[in-house]
């Protein structure tokens, strides 16, 4: 298998950045670019008692997209010289949305931290990482909880 392409997703926290070394030490040594991704929810509403009108969009969303772009440039630094490509994106279902990035911008690996959550905040919450190796077409490196 050939890397070309790693695909980094973040969730923005502390967590996320576990896997920002190993894969600047591995895109170093293949040769490989680095796309550092982070998609913000798009959740959409109907309208109050107008259930045929079109969904409604997130006020906020534009907002929350500029403050995404300004903490992957915070956060580019983790990983050093390796010259990264950010993007922001935005998804209903985050798993798919990043399955579906990686099948469309030639993807060859796609590395996502955990946050090891368990029981009934797993349960709530779900599971990006486990999603994601349920959807992509790609290999997925997932770095767990330490």
């Amino acid at each position: 298998m050939e890397i070309k392409h790693i695909l980094v997703t973040t969730d923005l926290s502390q967590e996320a950045l576990r896997p920002y070394a190993p894969i600047a030490d591995l895109a170093r040594s293949v040769g490989a670019r680095i796309t550092l991704l982070h998609v913000v929810p798009d959740l959409r509403a109907l309208p109050h008692g107008a259930p045929t009108a079109p969904m409604l969009e997130d006020p906020g969303l534009p907002g929350r997209i500029e403050d995404a772009r300004a903490m992957l440039d915070e956060q580019c630094v983790e990983f050093g010289d390796i010259p990264v490509n950010r993007v922001v994106i935005t998804g209903a279902d985050i798993a798919l949305t990043i399955a579906e990035y990686a099948e469309e911008n030639d993807v060859d690996l796609i590395a996502i931290s955990t946050h090891g959550r368990t029981g009934f905040r797993r349960l709530v919450l779900g599971s990006v990482a486990e999603a994601l190796l349920r959807h992509a077409a790609v290999p997925v490196l997932v770095f767990p909880r330490t």
